[in-house]
């Protein structure tokens, strides 16, 4: 799976009672399938994922699936403290055609989680996943860094594909990226080089849009009936087949933090899973954009104009920050579930005021 661009991180909704609203999940979707971010990621850090129960993971899971344009490629968020969990989750992804499961390093038995046991843990994972395994490492909500020799060690697993990286160390990204240079993995692409996803290879004659079976726009093709029946002169429409080839990927090093996105890039990473992007996918995206077309001078600008309000917004304020600043572009963001508590008027005034140049 091609994992270039940029992906927000995105949130769940809640009512004020604290019960995940449905749709403004949907809502939010499909603004995002709208813009030209490469995908996105559900239930991970941003989305309140350990605040859900077992059967909320699942139902939003489904929720933003279902609402998402089949050509962007979707990221679940399955880690848990244990093996079984984690793939009991993933298989629920894999079963709603999700194309990517994120694991975070387990870390509430933190004196206990050594190499050895991240090491058994992930490979477990991987040898039993539907999905191919991106790694997750977020020290600052775990308060745990998973070691650069156990992700290079990783790496050469087969069905562990990259890595998102939130430390905000660009040194490190880049040993990431020098250490596994020698991994040489293939990944299906268009013929724009935009990546296949799931549901873009399955069920080809429905439009996973809403357009239904029989839409004759984008060029579909006519057959006879009996052609899938054995009998019958009806004719019926099918969308044409993708056509696909092969690119080069290697292991993927997706980064985590908004201010360091272009210093990333520069340094090997192939993209970025954002919460900045959640508010503001468009200048993130313009960053990645710049980057990609060696504008680097466009690119810097761009990534500079970003670093207060990133900092502020997620770093400080976190997911209320985050939530509110969506609201002032068109998303639904409304209020974090307990513990985590709502802003102050006078914090939401800063976050308005660092919003303004980044309209949606």
């Amino acid at each position: 799976m091609l994992l270039h661009g940029i992906f927000p991180a995105v949130t769940t909704p809640f009512y004020p009672d604290g019960a995940v609203y449905y749709k403004k999940i949907e809502h939010n979707i499909d603004r995002y399938s709208r813009t030209p971010v490469a995908g996105m990621v559900i239930l991970g850090s941003t989305g309140e994922a350990v605040m859900l129960s077992d059967q909320e993971r699942r139902q939003v899971l489904r929720a933003s699936i279902e609402a998402a344009a089949p050509d962007k490629v979707m990221i679940a968020g399955t880690g848990a403290e244990s093996v079984l969990e984690t793939l009991r989750l993933t298989e629920e992804a894999a079963r709603l055609n999700y194309d990517v499961a994120l694991v975070r390093t387990p870390h509430f038995y933190r004196p206990q989680m050594k190499p050895d046991a991240l090491l058994a843990f992930y490979r477990t994972v991987a040898d039993q996943s539907a999905l191919p395994v991106l790694l997750y490492t977020v020290p600052p909500y775990t308060a745990y860094d998973l070691p650069l020799e156990v992700i290079v060690e990783l790496a050469d697993h087969p069905n562990i594909i990259g890595i998102k990286e939130s430390s905000g160390n660009v040194e490190k990204v880049a040993q990431m990226v020098q250490r596994t240079r020698h991994i040489k993995r293939a990944a299906t692409v268009t013929e724009v080089q935009q990546a296949v996803t799931r549901r873009m290879t399955i069920n080809q004659v429905t439009n996973d849009h809403g357009n239904g079976a029989g839409n004759h726009e984008n060029g579909g093709q006519l057959i006879s009936a009996d052609a899938l029946t054995g009998a019958g002169t009806v004719a019926v429409a099918t969308k044409p087949k993708i056509k696909t080839r092969s690119k080069e990927t290697g292991f993927q090093v997706l980064v985590g933090a908004a201010h360091t996105v272009l210093d990333s890039l520069q340094a090997g990473a192939s993209g970025a899973v954002l919460a900045f992007a959640v508010p503001a996918p468009t200048i993130c995206f313009e960053i990645f954009a710049a980057w990609k077309d060696n504008d680097q001078e466009l690119a810097r600008s761009k990534q500079e104009r970003i670093v207060a309000a990133s900092r502020r917004i997620v770093a400080e304020l976190g997911i209320p920050g985050v939530k509110h600043a969506m609201d002032l572009n068109g998303y639904y963001g409304g209020q974090p579930r307990m513990p985590l508590l709502p802003l102050t008027g006078g914090q939401k005034q800063e976050i308005e005021r660092l919003m303004a140049p980044f309209p949606n």
